[in-house]
């Protein structure tokens, strides 16, 4: 029989290895495309996780002028593609012909079941409220996700492609909280393309 300190070791580094390959795993995002884009006909598009990067911090902004819990809103974000890394980014046509929540789901399933339990619990949590969409929260990272593909479409059409126009006319009609509406209307009228000029200042 092994000593109880070597038993308890083991299971400690079999926890690390786990967290480890979580880690590895949701790296692979950093190199799935968002594949909307590219059926669009956009050469270079963004990653899933360049899209869940902006996507939590329009987020936070947004929980902290709805009066929510902007950590709660911020791990939804983050953690609401984590299945793509699995079965990469599905665009609306494949969704026409796939039952893709349900593999969603499965994938989830499973990769959270090697994680310790606190952790597991903890994620399977914030997936269940963004799945069922009945808190202020879940709605907030709902509609951070939306925005955050206008945002993009906008840029992408001040950088010249011009079919992003048609992500701008379907979205904005799912966006519920009123700090994502009142954000949908500033967008239609910003250029992101000079924001930057706010912060460098020209020699004259």
């Amino acid at each position: 029989m092994k000593p109880l300190n070597k038993r308890r070791s083991k299971t400690k580094n079999a926890e690390s290895r786990s967290a480890l390959d979580f880690f590895a795993e949701a790296g692979l995002l950093k190199r799935v495309k968002r594949s909307g884009w590219w059926v669009a006909g956009i050469p270079d598009p963004e990653s899933v996780a360049d899209h869940c990067f902006r996507c939590a911090v329009i987020g936070f902004y947004m929980a902290h002028e709805e009066g929510a819990d902007p950590y709660r809103v911020l791990a939804m974000t983050l953690f609401n593609d984590i299945h793509e890394a699995r079965i990469n980014d599905l665009h609306k046509m494949g969704h026409y012909y796939i039952d893709f929540k349900a593999a969603e789901k499965r994938v989830f399933k499973d990769q959270v079941a090697p994680l310790t339990s606190k952790v597991r619990l903890a994620l399977e949590d914030i997936r269940g409220d963004y799945d069922t969409q009945k808190t202020h929260e879940a709605i907030i990272a709902r509609d951070a996700d939306i925005l955050e593909c206008l945002v993009q479409a906008k840029e992408y059409m001040d950088h010249g492609d011009k079919v992003a126009v048609k992500f701008l006319r379907r979205a904005p009609g799912f966006l519920k909280t009123r700090t994502a509406q009142k954000l949908w209307k500033a967008l239609q009228t910003w250029d992101s393309t000079v924001w930057w000029e706010n912060v460098v200042k020209f020699e004259r």
